[in-house]
């Protein structure tokens, strides 16, 4: 079961930018290689850069489906004009 606190950090990372998530994934992939971390900071930092790699992954997802709209109503265009 999550808790309060989980499902607030989840709700927060869901909240930023592409742009703030992919830099605070790099602070934390920087962190976790530098290593002097604890278990239980590694650990932590682990599962912010899982939630930051999913809040990257889904805007790049949705960029690429507005992409794919954009093009595929543009040939839709393009067709139509040269049934004209």
């Amino acid at each position: 079961m999550t808790s309060k606190t989980e499902n607030g950090r989840t709700a927060a990372a869901e909240a930023l930018g592409y742009e703030q998530a992919r830099d605070e994934l790099i602070e934390v992939v920087r962190r976790l290689e530098a290593g002097g971390t604890t278990l239980e900071e590694s650990l932590a930092l682990w599962e912010r850069g899982e939630e930051l790699a999913k809040v990257c992954r889904r805007w790049l997802e949705g960029a690429r489906a507005r992409l794919d709209a954009a093009l595929a109503e543009e040939e839709a265009a393009e067709q139509a004009e040269g049934d004209e």
